[in-house]
């Protein structure tokens, strides 16, 4: 039972950040229908940006945790949702009345544009950072083994929820939120309504990647090693995560992080580590047989 409860909130640290991945994702597919496969690389670059400012902020003696944390996670944030607004106007805005595939193979190309730009910039090696946080919290103990909640699974769980419920107000109660709900309906027609089309794609990419930048910072905190290639399989998973909560849907998306995270790490602890991926891939493929809109998804109505 205790090896088990730890496994628990491993899980859900882990899920916590393919959530925040996969609503990017989400957003960006409900309102303009494409995937964009360069989000993955978003939430990468976020890593190095975080990892970057923890660096400079030690070089001038900031070492509070708590004020450093956050000036990490606004700088991260900002610089990041930079990028994301970049790639909605390169790889997506001069694409969007094109045929379907055409933006899919820019994001594909962007994808390998940014992962070549950050190695050339920062170097192919893995780029190490010592632990801002230590210390834990014991919940219980028995048979010599010892359950135990770090600090900053605390922080990483607690900041996934918050950063879920603004967001779910900002979409429904908040002018923006209208307007992406009404693009994602009938772009043409919130267009002749009065609705800044574009302006609410941008800012759609610009919200996804800042959700990405802070699953950067915080994955940067948790294992204190990234390097280039991060973004591709944590991009890969988090996009099945929105697939298997239902694309489309932001609770889905969360819902679908949570049980990525549970079945890698209870995966990991009772069977083959090596196969824990296969596991994660072979579950959304059973889910989709049976539910082929997602676990929250809703079918898509074909407008004629």
């Amino acid at each position: 039972m205790e090896y088990f409860t730890q496994q628990l909130i491993n899980g859900l640290t882990l899920g916590s950040i393919y959530g925040l991945i996969a609503i990017g994702y989400t957003m960006v597919y409900g309102i303009v229908g494409m995937i964009n496969f360069a989000h993955g690389e978003i939430y990468m670059i976020g890593a190095f940006i975080g990892i970057i400012t923890f660096s400079l902020l030690g070089a001038v003696g900031i070492t509070w945790v708590p004020l450093a944390i956050l000036l990490v996670l606004i700088v991260s944030m900002f610089f990041t949702a930079v990028h994301g607004w970049a790639v909605e106007r390169i790889a997506y805005r001069p694409l969007r009345g094109s045929f379907r595939l055409a933006p899919l193979i820019s994001a594909i190309g962007m994808s390998i544009a940014l992962q070549n730009y950050v190695q050339i910039i920062q170097g192919a090696r893995i780029k190490p950072m010592q632990p801002v946080t230590r210390g834990n919290i014991p919940l219980m103990e028995a048979n010599g083994f010892q359950v135990n909640i770090s600090y900053l699974q605390i922080i990483i769980i607690v900041l996934t929820i918050a950063l879920m419920a603004v967001f779910s107000l900002i979409i429904a109660r908040t002018a923006l939120g209208r307007s992406q709900r009404a693009c994602e309906q009938d772009r043409t027609m919130a267009s002749l309504l009065g609705v800044n089309v574009d302006r609410t794609i941008s800012l759609t990419f610009v919200m996804g990647a800042a959700l990405a930048a802070v699953a950067g910072v915080m994955v940067t905190m948790y294992y204190g090693v990234i390097d280039f290639f991060i973004g591709f399989l944590a991009g890969l998973k988090a996009f099945t995560a929105a697939v298997l909560g239902g694309i489309g849907s932001l609770p889905g998306a969360m819902l679908g992080g949570m049980l990525i995270g549970l079945i890698e790490a209870f995966w990991s602890a009772y069977f083959s580590i090596e196969y824990k991926d296969v596991a994660v891939f072979g579950i959304l493929v059973v889910v989709l047989i049976f539910l082929p809109t997602g676990l929250l998804g809703k079918p898509e109505v074909e407008k004629v």
